[in-house]
């Protein structure tokens, strides 16, 4: 893909985000993004057969955001405990800031959850992934009590999915501001060594 193309690609990207979190996905068309954009239809077309498509390409930058985020906090040297607390904030912050740049996508993230969900399918598996290396690290340096790691790694993803929800809904975001480390003592207090 040539420079000018990436450029044209991302900008079309950009205008659509734009109008999904000022109108909601659903009451923005093709036609809307074309003429914003100043591309013109079968511009547009070329680069997209739907505004479908360009939603999911855009649920899945976001999710490539969170990732890099994450990958971030693997390649810290922090202590393995250090470390799974970053995860979990982090998390939840890179979610806070998809959310606030994406205005009503946030409407349509829980109208379409089904579809989101399937789309964060890979992103979960890679993070799972990730929260498993920092168990194997904490077990292996006798900071975590020897766990059962792939278990473990599920159960920590599923509650830190968990407190999504209300957080993008912003019902917990204050709270959790105010509470961040605590929120976080409670999922890891099962999982440290007392001693360390």
């Amino acid at each position: 893909m040539t420079r000018k193309v990436q450029n044209t690609r991302q900008m079309l990207i950009d205008v659509a985000r734009d109008l999904f979190a000022k109108y909601g996905k659903s009451n923005v068309t093709m036609n809307d993004i074309a003429e914003k954009s100043k591309k013109g239809r079968r511009t547009l077309y070329t680069y997209f057969t739907s505004k479908d498509e360009i939603y999911h390409t855009i649920i899945e930058i976001e999710l490539e955001y969170i990732l890099q985020v994450l990958r971030m906090v693997q390649d810290t040297s922090d202590d393995p405990e250090k470390k799974l607390t970053k995860h979990i904030i982090s998390h939840l912050d890179a979610i806070k800031t998809i959310v606030s740049r994406n205005g009503s996508l946030r409407a349509d993230f829980f109208r379409d959850i089904y579809e989101v969900e399937r789309i964060r399918r890979k992103t979960d598996k890679i993070e799972i992934e990730m929260i498993k290396n920092i168990l194997s690290e904490g077990v292996e340096k006798g900071v975590f009590k020897p766990i059962n790691i792939e278990l473990s790694a599920v159960i920590i993803f599923y509650a830190i999915k968990g407190i999504e929800a209300p957080y993008i809904r912003q019902t917990l975001s204050a709270v959790f501001e105010r509470n961040k480390n605590s929120i976080v003592d409670s999922i890891l207090k099962g999982i440290v060594v007392k001693n360390n």
